[in-house]
């Protein structure tokens, strides 16, 4: 068949044919979201929420915490904070952990070692006691971070990535003792149910497993073609050959970890260090934009604004949750048809507005003698839009994002790397708050978080790739250049498209001018 022109009202359409029929032209349906890899990741995302489920819990817990154990707004803070710097623990020793007996067991320890400190602390008896549950806490919740993200990343087709892995970021919100003992029913549910969750297939082809890994890709991936490309680019990763189809393989090992953390970060390549440069940056600003500050103490900021009564107070908090977590949901369905980039951007542009004018009304509402209804209420809608556009972008994408672009001989310590930034800051904002309000007013507060926010946001544009799609093994060539990243990105996209048809050759169809 030759090819052949036509003109239709002005439109000049030249098709190019070489031996093709009808069913060439056929268009792919798009692949049904992969079931077993959904749940898996809702299960595995039960380890992140334990964090969540004691923030929530915490900011509503403290108003009576403080009045039964008469404890002053100093304590309060550690009692909030410390939590964030425990976390490290937990994060470094599940790094390897994780390459050790799996990313599936490491889920388990996270729910064993959560379930002993919940206990601590709902059987709490004055602030030592508290404190001590805090800490067994704290390292369990470190574990978590760690592995739920990278278990998700890991187990999930790229098709669904950012979509499974965001689910880590929803939060519970509930009321002392029973409010943060409940936690340890959450985490006996999350040790049972991990039961029957497969291993991720990276973890096992690093150990040889082959066999293994290419039944759980047949189960996680949206067609048998992905999942054939996902173990090609494992195997590749690993140093296995193309060509080697045993159950079982030799596979070099590093026993301590050796030689990663040289690469990491004494001789990183520019690839891994532009890697490192935005997990590291993306995890920093997540926390040092102060959101931590309006969920944790959102009753202060709320008295602050005229609201006094606990009820009240309390009510709007919950009001907060439930912000987030809608606004969370909303989130995992975008990730994956408008990208990690775009919403990262809207959400960094529109906090930076935002904390501004939380900034300003507090301010105005600080130097009123009056009750400035119009700056109360201000203040409340801003306090919710705040988590609302937190949520859909820096919340979930920072987990997503820092987890899929380290290469997979890097991804445990990489990984580990930036929840350590981010729970130091985190510790640093929690533990600071109301000691900087108190210097600078809490309005003054609200503006120097706009300030970074802003800083952010010219951080994420100018460093971060768009990762929408790519397989975790794609990432590595998308970084290597600071600036420059764009040129390769067009570059991968113009591969794509030749590869599936799209680009210029015998078989494009051709659009002329109207």
């Amino acid at each position: 068949m030759s090819g052949f022109e036509a003109d239709n009202h002005g439109v000049s359409i030249s098709v190019a044919v070489d031996n093709k029929t009808l069913a060439d032209f056929e268009v792919l349906k798009k692949p049904k979201r992969n079931k077993f890899a959904f749940a898996c990741a809702i299960l595995a995302s039960l380890a992140s929420i334990l964090l969540g489920y004691d923030i929530g819990v915490m900011s509503g817990a403290i108003l009576y915490i403080k009045d039964d154990l008469k404890i002053s707004d100093v304590q309060v803070e550690i009692l909030v904070g410390i939590l964030n710097l425990y976390c490290l623990i937990g994060a470094y020793v599940a790094g390897r952990t994780s390459d050790w007996i799996g990313r599936r067991y490491t889920i388990v320890v996270a729910a064993s070692i959560f379930f002993v400190g919940a206990l601590l602390m709902g059987f709490a008896t004055n602030y030592t006691f508290l404190m001590v549950g805090r800490f067994v806490t704290g390292i369990g919740v470190g574990f978590a971070l760690l592995i739920a993200p990278v278990y998700t990343a890991e187990v999930s087709p790229a098709s669904a990535r950012g979509f499974l892995n965001s689910f880590p970021e929803l939060r519970a919100d509930l009321g002392w003792r029973v409010m943060l003992g409940a936690g340890a029913i959450l985490s006996v549910f999350l040790a049972v149910g991990v039961l029957a969750m497969p291993e991720s297939p990276r973890w096992l082809i690093m150990q040889g497993r082959l066999g293994e890994a290419k039944t759980v890709l047949d189960k996680t991936s949206d067609t048998k073609e992905e999942a054939r490309g996902r173990l090609s680019d494992i195997k590749a990763a690993a140093g296995i050959p193309e060509d080697c189809t045993d159950d079982i393989v030799q596979v070099q090992k590093q026993t301590h970890g050796e030689g990663v953390w040289r690469e990491l970060i004494l001789h990183p390549t520019p690839a891994v260090r532009h890697v490192l440069i935005c997990a590291i940056g993306i995890h920093f600003f997540q926390q040092a934009i102060g959101l931590e500050s309006v969920v944790l103490y959102s009753p202060r900021i709320f008295e602050k604004a005229g609201i006094t009564s606990s009820d009240h107070k309390l009510l709007a908090t919950m009001a907060v949750g439930f912000s987030k977590t809608t606004f969370i949901l909303v989130a995992t369905f975008l990730l994956d048809k408008i990208g990690r980039r775009p919403l990262l951007l809207i959400s960094s542009g529109g906090m930076v507005v935002i904390l501004a004018t939380l900034g300003l009304s507090l301010t105005v509402i600080g130097h009123s003698d009056k009750k400035q209804t119009w700056a109360v209420g201000l203040c409340i809608t801003m306090v919710l839009s705040s988590v609302a556009v937190f949520s859909i972008g820096m919340g979930p994408i920072t987990w997503v994002y820092s987890t899929e672009i380290f290469p997979l001989r890097l991804r445990a310590q990489g990984a580990s790397l930036g929840v350590a930034v981010n729970r130091v800051m985190s510790g640093v904002i929690s533990m600071s708050f109301i000691s900087l309000y108190k210097a600078i007013t809490i309005g003054g507060a609200f503006f120097l978080y706009a300030g970074v926010a802003l800083v952010a946001f010219f951080f994420f544009f100018t460093f971060l790739p768009e990762t929408r799609g790519k397989t975790l093994e794609e990432m590595e060539g998308l970084f290597g250049k600071l600036v420059g990243w764009r040129e390769e990105a067009k570059k991968m996209k113009r591969k794509r498209n030749e590869a599936s048809g799209d680009g210029i050759g015998n078989d494009q169809i051709q659009l002329g001018k109207i």
